[in-house]
């Protein structure tokens, strides 16, 4: 699935996407999810996120107030960062940074606010939209 262009025309298209990516994952990975606002990076992360829980209506609240939330998966935890309000890439180390790189997977929606701290090896997905279609990269 990786070094992969997917198209997605709707939000069940994406969850499908995603479904289909969790297969790939496994402790230690860092996915990093680029894009505009409204692009999907979000429905992405929280298909992802019920899907390696096992519980497809599992409630995935955002994080983007509270910038991190952490789940249990039976295999490792799970780790969701949501940096759009972060200000400084220090304040990572407030809510759990160090802990999260440990152990577990992490999905990280706005990674490019870490700066020089941003983890040199990443799975990226870039998501674009035109025209209504999101194309999903993965690389």
């Amino acid at each position: 699935m990786r070094g992969k262009i997917y198209h997605s025309n709707s939000e069940d298209a994406t969850i499908k996407i995603a479904q289909e990516f969790v297969q790939t994952l496994s402790n230690g990975n860092i996915v990093c999810l680029h894009g505009v606002l409204g692009a999907g990076k979000s429905v992405f992360a929280r298909a992802c996120i019920r899907a390696l829980c096992g519980d497809p209506a599992l409630i995935v609240p955002s994080p983007t107030f509270t910038l991190v939330q952490m789940y249990e998966t039976s295999n490792f935890p799970l780790w969701h960062f949501d940096l759009y309000r972060l200000e400084n890439p220090q304040e990572i180390y407030e809510i759990g940074w160090e802990e999260a790189l440990s152990d577990g997977v992490l999905f990280i929606e706005w990674a490019e606010k870490l700066g020089d701290l941003r983890p040199s090896s990443v799975l990226n997905i870039q998501f674009a939209i035109e025209n209504d279609r999101r194309t999903l990269s993965i690389s």
